[in-house]
């Protein structure tokens, strides 16, 4: 998707007004890194579509705006949620970086909880954590205190799922494949949540797993 350039007059109601996040490129065309950032840009852009803006300023066609928001080298990346500027970084970043910019300022998906909210929820004993790997994997590794309902046999045991002492949480490797169940659930009418990021995500915010001997 080709990214859209945006000029000084533009920009207010482009960016500043926008109900979306926005992430915007400061740029030029004689920049070289901002030429080698382009293509993950535009795949940033199809990814998000929807959900977040993507667009380009060129600097030297819009100064006062590059003057007026700091930007000293190019290609500089400017995040703005609710029409301020919430985050900068400079640099031909790779798109995982570029989406981590935006990441906080997305929708979220129905259901989902962050660790920290897991980790809250499961101290005031007001969830049950449901671990869908494999039996396997999760007799190596899981959350403390977990339940283990393999993903595929989920649909199936709807009614055991329910009857676990607290709402359940589900929870997969990497939060995809228990996004996609919640997803599936959710529009036969019985919601669901999960951890977002999986047992990834909980490691990735400082959270410990149990490992048995």
């Amino acid at each position: 998707m080709p990214i859209p350039e945006v000029s000084e007059r533009e920009f207010e109601a482009r960016v500043m007004r926008s109900e979306l996040p926005v992430l915007v490129e400061f740029g030029a065309t004689w920049c070289g890194p901002c030429k080698t950032v382009a293509p993950e840009l535009e795949a940033l852009a199809t990814e998000l579509q929807g959900k977040a803006e993507i667009v380009s300023v060129d600097i030297d066609k819009s100064p006062a705006l590059a003057r007026a928001l700091g930007v000293q080298s190019v290609p500089t990346f400017v995040v703005f949620a609710q029409g301020r500027p919430a985050g900068a970084q400079t640099g031909a970043l790779p798109r995982a970086q570029l989406r981590e910019m935006l990441e906080p300022f997305l929708p979220r998906a129905q259901g989902a909880l962050k660790p920290e909210e897991v980790a809250e929820l499961v101290k005031g004993g007001r969830i049950s954590l449901v671990d869908t790997r494999e039996a396997a994997v999760f007799a190596r590794s899981r959350i403390a205190g977990a339940a283990n309902m393999p993903i595929d046999e989920i649909e199936n045991r709807l009614a055991e799922l329910h009857m676990l002492p607290a709402p359940p949480v589900i929870y997969c490797r990497a939060g995809d494949k228990t996004k996609d169940l919640a997803d599936r659930l959710a529009s036969q009418g019985v919601p669901v949540s999960f951890l977002e990021g999986g047992v990834l995500g909980w490691e990735g915010a400082g959270f410990s797993l149990e490992r048995p001997d």
